[in-house]
């Protein structure tokens, strides 16, 4: 490991190959928690090249516990985390309202590192139990539409650095990683990222799996459709930039996408719009990310027939029971 740092601290980049071998090695113990902290800084200090990010998800996905969810056709929602915006949990609710809408949901998260809360500490306070049981999770997407991972259980880098990530306190590479190694390789994806650059990185990382996926940014540097400005969606055969009204919804301002201060805040608010009770604004961003996700699966159907149904499904009340019955059989 000393080696690697010393070769990174003097400029240089890793191969596919080098980056894949460090991170092993992370992951088996090789590695105290200075030089850890260190690793993760060089990546703080510029920016990761494709080819590091690459070695680094084919390590992950080497090491990780894999499921077996081929009896389902699923789909994930996942945002790298890292745009330092303190909204509320917009992916974890649409992945509630897409599974509200019929789909089956095969969710990855971890607890908030740059954020109060991540979709994990989110999920542990509803009182939602971790576990990577594979029988328990068919049976949570069988019965709910929806089950979740939480990513240390089935990454052992993950949980090597868990707590180096936290003592940092800010983004990593790590954050990069999260929606690249959901360890049931769903079938579609819908990912936010908090970056253009990493948007291209993600593009082509994907379109080297056989899955469907969409890879959106808000311009204004939102990991998600926020609303709050146009954003681009990119997907294996398509590259646009999108207002809001070109989905047939208002533009919306930060402030009505605040996520709280809290788990417990955060918590409340996300209670309160699965409930059908949030406000005009945060039903609609809910409904346009839900509704891309569903676009991802139904490419047959137009973007505003998919947020017309995942609006149905958020106040409808149906993705309100989907959470009740994942509760109910954890």
């Amino acid at each position: 490991m000393k080696e690697t740092l010393l070769y990174l601290f003097e400029n240089k980049t890793l191969s596919k190959e080098q980056s894949r071998t460090v991170l092993l090695k992370i992951a088996k113990g090789e590695a105290n928690a200075g030089q850890i902290a260190s690793f993760l800084t060089v990546f703080l200090m510029r920016p990761v090249t494709v080819e590091e990010l690459e070695g680094f998800r084919e390590a992950l996905l080497e090491l990780c516990l894999r499921l077996d969810f081929s009896d389902f056709e699923t789909v994930d929602l996942c945002g790298t985390g890292g745009d330092a915006k303190d909204t509320f949990n917009i992916s974890t609710l649409s992945s509630f309202v897409v599974a509200g809408a019929g789909l089956k949901v095969a969710k990855h998260g971890n607890y908030g590192v740059s954020s109060v809360s991540g979709s994990s500490n989110l999920m542990e306070h509803l009182g939602y139990t971790f576990t990577s049981d594979r029988e328990i999770l068919v049976k949570e997407l069988d019965k709910a539409g929806i089950c979740f991972m939480h990513a240390p259980l089935f990454h052992p880098a993950m949980k090597t650095v868990g707590p180096v990530r936290r003592d940092l306190g800010v983004k990593t590479f790590f954050n990069m990683l999260g929606p690249l190694v959901n360890p049931s390789f769903p079938n579609y994806q819908l990912t936010g990222v908090f970056s253009l650059e990493l948007l291209r990185i993600y593009n082509y990382l994907l379109q080297k799996t056989d899955r469907r996926y969409i890879v959106v940014h808000s311009m204004d540097g939102y990991d998600e459709v926020s609303l709050t400005s146009a954003f681009k969606c990119v997907s294996r055969d398509q590259e646009r930039i999108l207002e809001p009204e070109d989905l047939g919804l208002k533009k919306r301002t930060q402030e009505d996408l605040y996520g709280g201060s809290s788990v417990e805040e955060s918590a409340r608010i996300f209670l309160q719009i699965l409930k059908g009770e949030g406000t005009a604004a945060q039903n609609d961003v809910v409904s346009a990310n839900a509704g891309m996700a569903i676009f991802c699966v139904h490419s047959e159907k137009t973007p505003e027939d998919c947020i017309a149904m995942a609006r149905e499904a958020l106040l409808s009340g149906k993705a309100g029971k989907v959470l009740s019955r994942l509760l109910k059989g954890n």
